[in-house]
């Protein structure tokens, strides 16, 4: 019984099914079965018959090159269609369409998802040059330029509640940072990572009102400032497709 009132259910088989999705998580590159088994300090023969299974059912794919087994975009296929991020996506994908072709720049959208950001969606220049972050790629929430717009527009509750499942109180935010971001209404930096990259990030807001997304494009700056739109101009169109997305999805401002 747990805290002698409710009993503990086990199942061992779905315990071992998601511990091996959540080791091969951090292992992008795949494991073998026994690689698995070391890294989770199980036999093979407990793990095999649920890698067999998972594979059968479309969450882990095999190389054929080296038997390694790694997850599949099934769960984000499944994540995408279970939460309200399809409700993001599909309301946004013809704008953000409209915009990397209008910007010649890549973007993306963004969502919390735990204690990070994860990337939703995302379009890519139409051009020969451009830059993106892939489709699933996890974003710093304290650090990013998406991260401190998601953080800026939440609740002050939800804010103090996702700095705490971060649980790195010194990397936390400056306060009077996010207040400028708000009072903005978007964020502008150099990238931390990439040379010749400013980001810009602006809020998607649903019909509730809170923050659902943020709208992002890492521009890519050409030497000479040979690109079509300039920066300020990218930042104008940003600010329209996320005002518009936000309309979609039922905003109204007040």
């Amino acid at each position: 019984m747990r805290d002698g009132s409710k009993a503990s259910y086990a199942a061992p088989a779905v315990e071992k099914a998601f511990e091996i999705l959540e080791m091969l998580r951090r292992r992008p590159g795949g494991a073998l079965v026994s690689e698995m088994a070391v890294l989770l300090d199980r036999s093979v023969g407990e793990l095999f018959r649920i890698v067999v299974v998972l594979e059968k059912m479309g969450y882990l794919q095999r190389s054929s090159a080296d038997d390694r087994y790694s997850v599949s975009y099934k769960l984000l296929d499944l994540a995408f269609h279970a939460t309200p991020a399809q409700d993001v996506v599909t309301a946004a994908i013809p704008f953000m369409r409209q915009l990397a072709s209008e910007a010649a720049q890549s973007c993306h959208l963004v969502v919390v998802n735990g204690a990070k950001g994860l990337v939703i969606h995302r379009e890519q220049n139409p051009g020969t040059r451009g830059f993106s972050l892939r489709l699933g790629a996890e974003v710093n929430l304290t650090t990013s330029c998406s991260g401190q717009v998601l953080l800026a527009f939440v609740s002050d509750d939800e804010r103090a509640h996702l700095l705490n499942a971060i649980g790195h109180a010194a990397y936390a935010p400056d306060a009077a940072r996010l207040a400028a971001v708000r009072k903005r209404g978007y964020e502008q930096r150099k990238s931390a990572i990439t040379g010749g990259v400013t980001d810009i990030s602006f809020p998607v807001f649903g019909r509730d009102g809170f923050v659902a997304a943020a709208l992002t494009i890492p521009f890519l700056g050409q030497i000479g400032g040979s690109q079509a739109i300039e920066l300020a101009k990218t930042r104008g169109l940003l600010n329209e497709a996320a005002t518009a997305i936000s309309a979609t999805l039922g905003h109204r401002p007040s």
